[in-house]
């Protein structure tokens, strides 16, 4: 089955740690621009259904050994706004447990506009006209 394409914002429009929610369909995803990089996520928390991309985003802490206490992954971190389960929204996974529960993520593609040739239009005695 071919993709359908669909045209977010520009780039300049989500700058880095900006999210934008959007509704394609009967889906709704979130579009969040971490470090310059784009990532889209199904906006619904795999364990109750909340309105997951409206939740917080920042880090969390990292495994490491007893009494060492690590945070990483800024900006990459959402966290449900109903019980604050955290998924990484490069990768869609649960950062408490990888593996059985997952958020579904699509693919972002920064595409270079067309280049358009604009020329002057002007009005004159009630005629549309273009200089070349």
């Amino acid at each position: 089955m071919m993709k359908q394409r669909h045209s977010i914002c520009l780039v300049d429009d989500l700058p880095p740690g900006e999210r934008k929610i959007v509704q394609l369909g009967r889906r709704s995803i979130g579009v969040f621009n971490v470090a310059g990089t784009f990532h889209a996520i199904k906006n619904v928390c795999p364990h109750q259904g909340a309105e997951l991309c409206r939740g917080p985003i920042g880090g969390t802490m990292l495994p490491g050994p007893p009494g060492e206490y690590r945070y990483g992954l800024e900006g990459r971190i959402l966290r449900c706004p109903w019980h604050f389960w955290e998924f990484d929204v490069t990768t869609g996974e649960m950062v408490f447990m990888p593996d059985p529960l997952r958020v579904k993520t699509y693919e972002v593609v920064v595409e270079k506009r067309p280049f358009l040739e604009k020329y002057p239009v002007t009005i004159e005695a009630n005629e549309v006209v273009v200089y070349l």
